[in-house]
């Protein structure tokens, strides 16, 4: 019989304990974001994928396809095709895709850029279900950026 109380009074024990946890954290301070509902406020040391720098002067990316970015990047997952025209002093970019899927965001392309016209994108929401998906067309996103 003694015995009995004893179990009967630590297992009340236990949950009082086990009570007084819960309400403590049910009155403290809400610190989860509401995800789909509440955006965080991103870090600008945050380092998504690569993007061209839309330049307010000249109101698109100074790329000149020197091509350094390319040979330059470990993970072979940046493509870059220019072409000389008329008119126009040096090259002019024609093609610029990165492979998202390859990427180790090493950021060796960004310090070796010399116009300074590569930078990292403050994306985060980035989810799909096919790698076509991670496949940017660079030169297609500056232009549709504001």
């Amino acid at each position: 019989m003694k015995s009995y109380f004893s179990e009967l009074f630590r297992g009340a024990w236990s949950l009082i304990l086990g009570l007084k946890v819960t309400i403590k954290a049910m009155f403290s301070p809400i610190v989860t974001c509401q995800y789909p509902r509440e955006k965080l406020e991103i870090t600008p040391n945050y380092r998504g994928h690569i993007d061209l720098v839309k330049f307010a002067d000249t109101g698109t990316h100074k790329c000149i396809s020197c091509g350094s970015c390319m040979r330059e990047c470990p993970s072979d997952c940046i493509v870059v095709e220019g072409e000389k025209r008329e008119g126009v002093k040096g090259k002019v970019c024609v093609v610029f895709n990165l492979d998202f899927t390859k990427c180790s965001l090493c950021g060796a392309c960004v310090e070796v850029c010399p116009t300074k016209t590569l930078d990292y994108s403050n994306d985060y929401e980035l989810a799909g279900y096919e790698r076509a998906n991670f496949h940017f067309d660079l030169l297609k996103r500056v232009e549709e950026r504001e």
